[in-house]
């Protein structure tokens, strides 16, 4: 059976890295991420991952904080990469060819995010994980991640959270809360659905980039997520509300 998809870019937030601590990174966790990537990869499947830094430091709240916030999302930046070259220490471990690439310049760390650079390591099997978000303040990972997915051409977003899909209102709040299996965009947008942030989804609308939101916390997903299995919720443009 061939795979139905060829390139995809996995978000991962660094909440996801933290598992339950209540800050830092949960090697347990990165571990099993990073075991499920390699699965993936070895099927022929290109990887490219852009991952957050809100277990280490996030800008939003250190500008909440009083803190400048062009200096707190530069902050959080730096903490991208620091989760960056984690899990690029535990895809190698597996003997899964890696690189970072990141926004900021950091040359003795990683290499700059280079486009071209970028594509030619995922036609060599290379799972290539970006840092420093887009290298500019006021911009979220999530918009990140929808540049660049439209930059490499991937055929799909998985944005990887902790919930099982998207829901019309907080299941945690209302146990009445419906699950999504599709939505539009612009149903999304219309609605605050909170999928990503408004300026991620009008750059994945523009560019015709699907988004699977699913449940990272479930052993197993990632692998079934980047295999075409039916789980989550999917954001297109041809996709109806159901």
């Amino acid at each position: 059976m061939g795979n139905t998809y060829q390139r995809v870019l996995l978000k991962l937030s660094g909440e996801a890295l933290m598992g339950t601590l209540p800050y830092g990174i949960d090697p347990t966790i990165v571990q099993g991420i990073a075991e499920e990537i390699s699965d993936v990869a070895s099927r022929g499947i290109q990887v490219a991952i852009v991952v957050g830094g809100g277990n280490i430091f996030r800008g939003v709240k250190g500008a909440a904080a009083g803190m400048d916030r062009a200096t707190a999302d530069y902050i959080g930046m730096i903490a991208t990469v620091m989760n960056a070259m984690t899990l690029q220490d535990a895809l190698e471990q597996m003997n899964v060819p890696t690189r970072v690439q990141t926004a900021i310049s950091m040359q003795e760390l990683a290499e700059p995010y280079i486009r071209r650079r970028a594509m030619r390591h995922l036609e060599k099997g290379r799972v290539v994980i970006f840092g420093a978000g887009s290298g500019n303040p006021f911009f979220t990972t999530d918009t990140t991640a929808a540049l660049r997915a439209a930059e490499i051409d991937a055929d799909i977003i998985m944005k990887a959270t902790k919930v099982d899909g998207v829901y019309d209102s907080d299941p945690k709040i209302n146990p009445d809360a419906k699950r999504f299996q599709s939505l539009t965009y612009g149903h999304v947008l219309t609605h605050d659905l909170k999928v990503m942030d408004s300026t991620a989804i009008a750059l994945c609308k523009d560019n015709d980039i699907p988004i699977l939101v699913f449940d990272l916390s479930v052993s197993g997903n990632i692998r079934r997520a980047l295999l075409g299995e039916s789980i989550g919720t999917i954001v297109g443009g041809s996709c109806g509300v159901s």
